[in-house]
């Protein structure tokens, strides 16, 4: 009797799941970005809303809840209800890099989470103020070895992409120079253009704007190839062989979301991501679409988990 009701309850939901996507979103559905207002994972997110809200015909909400390196928000999301009425745009930061730099998460990256899709990759652009006289790569490396610890760096957040490339690069220059952090990528542009940090690692997507303005100096991108946006700039490969510290955003759900919601919402992210003037608008600021199906998503993240925690390590970076 009991195998039968069991079995029974499986027929039920299997037949319950298809109305819950077809019914779903039946009230309003919160995105929440691990970090301030005005940067690129915010950018994405409100990408995503307006996009969502015009094909789904339901309210999409973008709430930012910054801090501790994206910690805060993931962990919001992380314990909220699995009934696909909260989402997250998590960052390489948020999945593959603060498990590693962080020993008292209070929630599991890997566990807690149902990946969706990627939404984009993209390369960081190494950035100076205009007083400091390096034009190329070798001139910043011997500028800093010249001048030890009297150099700052920013970055917006501790563990993020942008800190662990500019930790990555000291490993591989042996140089020493000072971190400071900031509550969002915006502020990090700010301030290197004001002369208040000397330089930064930060996304293509806000920096590469403002080198062309001449605000900063922008030096070489991050990854391994040039980048479509600004050809004309050099890899820091070119100068440091395999030197590569690419930023990603992708869309994530509380483990155990109804299976047909997460597809739902990983082909409207493809679709977004598909159309011409998204494409374009994504190229325009350095990124590269990425659309993943889950199973795909959730591969690109092991992959990344192991790469970063291996930079974690060799750096020493812990934030407790």
């Amino acid at each position: 009797m009991r195998l039968k009701t069991f079995l029974i309850g499986l027929a039920l939901l299997a037949l319950a799941s298809p109305a819950v996507a077809q019914t779903w979103p039946a009230k309003q559905v919160t995105i929440v970005v691990p970090f301030g207002a005005g940067g690129t994972t915010d950018l994405f997110a409100r990408l995503l809303s307006n996009h969502l809200q015009q094909k789904l015909g339901g309210v999409f909400v973008v709430e930012n809840r910054a801090g501790a390196g994206g910690n805060i928000g993931a962990a919001a999301v992380a314990k909220a209800p699995n009934d696909g009425y909260t989402l997250l745009v998590g960052t390489v930061s948020t999945h593959a890099i603060n498990p590693f730099l962080y020993s008292n998460l209070s929630f599991d990256a890997q566990k807690d989470f149902q990946p969706v899709s990627l939404i984009a990759r993209l390369p960081n652009l190494l950035v100076v103020n205009p007083k400091i006289p390096a034009k190329d790569v070798r001139e910043l490396v011997a500028y800093l070895k010249a001048n030890p610890d009297k150099l700052s760096y920013g970055s917006s957040g501790a563990g993020t992409s942008i800190h662990l490339a500019a930790e990555l690069f000291k490993i591989m220059t042996g140089t020493r120079m000072t971190h400071v952090p900031f509550r969002s990528s915006g502020e990090v542009m700010q301030n290197v253009a004001a002369g208040h940090i000397d330089l930064a690692f930060d996304n293509m997507t806000l920096a590469w704007p403002q080198a062309k303005s001449g605000n900063v100096r922008g030096l070489a991108v991050t990854s391994l190839q040039r980048s479509e946006t600004a050809p004309e700039v050099p890899t820091l490969a070119e100068s440091l062989p395999g030197f590569e510290a690419t930023s990603w955003h992708g869309v994530f759900a509380p483990a155990g979301t109804p299976r047909e919601i997460v597809d739902k919402v990983a082909a409207e992210v493809k679709a977004m991501l598909e159309t011409p003037a998204n494409a374009q608008k994504l190229t325009e600021i350095g990124a590269v679409p990425s659309p993943m199906t889950p199973e795909q998503f959730a591969d690109f993240i092991a992959a990344e988990r192991k790469k970063w925690s291996e930079v974690v390590k060799a750096s020493g970076a812990k934030v407790d």
